[in-house]
């Protein structure tokens, strides 16, 4: 294996977000990937990125964790409001929202779906990233009204798996976004999945690749192996695996140890198992690291700093 210092490939770049001189509305374009080792190394290129922070929001509260909504009260039930203060208080460096409404057993109402994301828009300047229905029935009507919904803004969808990325594709390619491609924890199958993605003309520089990283305890170790993994092979050279990684552990605030920890300790537990995926994710070569506990985002971003050249943690904005 390459010493680092020695790669010979590149993570590929990917742009998300349109500001108002490239006919959107957002308020900073961020391009992500570009590095030519491992991370929070001195040499890294361009040097002094840390990962960005996505909060997650959902439109369906009653599938979000408690101590999620225990913590954000009536914001819960409105997406919108919810967005603002991802990035007026708690300073997100992006929104990902869940269309959860998609994942009841009735049929949803896509009108409903498209004026939530057109009002999480309104709501604030940030790059949104959204996830859809998971059910490859709805997955072609939910993506193409996300996808006309957030026309010319440059959304990261989500999120195409292998039995399920054409209608994801098709919505990206209609209304110039990027794709996030997810595989379950096998660096072959994430392989696959890019490879599919090119076959059906999504280009490399919109695809976005997610491993799935299991909670602290529940799989984490093997998520990290596979990210680690992922990187070392982009950057000795194989362009299948080259581009910028996401990185969620979505029951990170579910596991048995934080719904049973005492009411006093439950807050804290939370964010502790929270942090303890999130940040290890970001070591190990991931992009842009999600979380869903709104004091998470302060508390990688300060870990992260910590580790960036310089202490300045400020990621690259711009579509260069």
């Amino acid at each position: 294996m390459a010493e680092p210092g020695e790669w010979t490939g590149t993570i590929g770049r990917v742009v998300l977000g349109a500001t108002k001189g490239e006919g959107g509305t957002r308020s900073v374009q961020y391009c992500i990937g570009g590095s030519r080792d491992l991370p929070f190394l001195p040499d890294e290129a361009p040097c002094g990125r840390r990962p960005l922070i996505a909060l997650e929001i959902c439109d369906d509260p009653a599938l979000w964790p408690a101590v999620v909504k225990e913590y954000i009260g009536a914001l819960a039930d409105d997406p919108a409001a919810w967005a603002r203060e991802a990035e007026r208080t708690f300073g997100a460096d992006l929104v990902r929202l869940h269309l959860t409404s998609t994942h009841r057993r009735q049929a949803p109402d896509l009108d409903t779906v498209g004026k939530t994301v057109e009002a999480v828009l309104a709501a604030t300047t940030l790059p949104l990233i959204i996830e859809g229905s998971g059910d490859p029935a709805l997955d072609s009507e939910v993506f193409r009204r996300c996808g006309e919904a957030g026309a010319g803004e440059r959304l990261l969808l989500g999120t195409a798996e292998a039995d399920r990325y054409r209608s994801i594709a098709a919505a990206a390619l209609a209304y110039g976004h990027a794709v996030i491609a997810q595989s379950p924890i096998d660096i072959n199958l994430a392989k696959q999945m890019n490879i599919l993605l090119r076959e059906i003309g999504v280009p490399a520089d919109r695809i976005v690749i997610d491993p799935y990283t299991g909670a602290l305890g529940y799989g984490f170790e093997y998520s990290y192996s596979v990210m680690e993994r992922i990187r070392y092979a982009a950057l000795m050279g194989d362009t299948d695996l080259a581009m910028p990684v996401l990185s969620a552990a979505p029951d990170s605030l579910t596991v048995k140890e934080v719904r049973d920890a005492p009411p006093a300790e439950r807050q804290e537990r939370a964010l502790s198992w929270e942090f303890h995926a999130a940040f290890p994710a970001a070591v190990a070569g991931a992009d842009i690291v999600c979380v869903r506990h709104p004091l998470s985002v302060k508390r990688l971003r300060d870990a992260c700093a910590a580790l960036t050249p310089g202490g300045k943690g400020t990621p690259v904005q711009g579509g260069g």
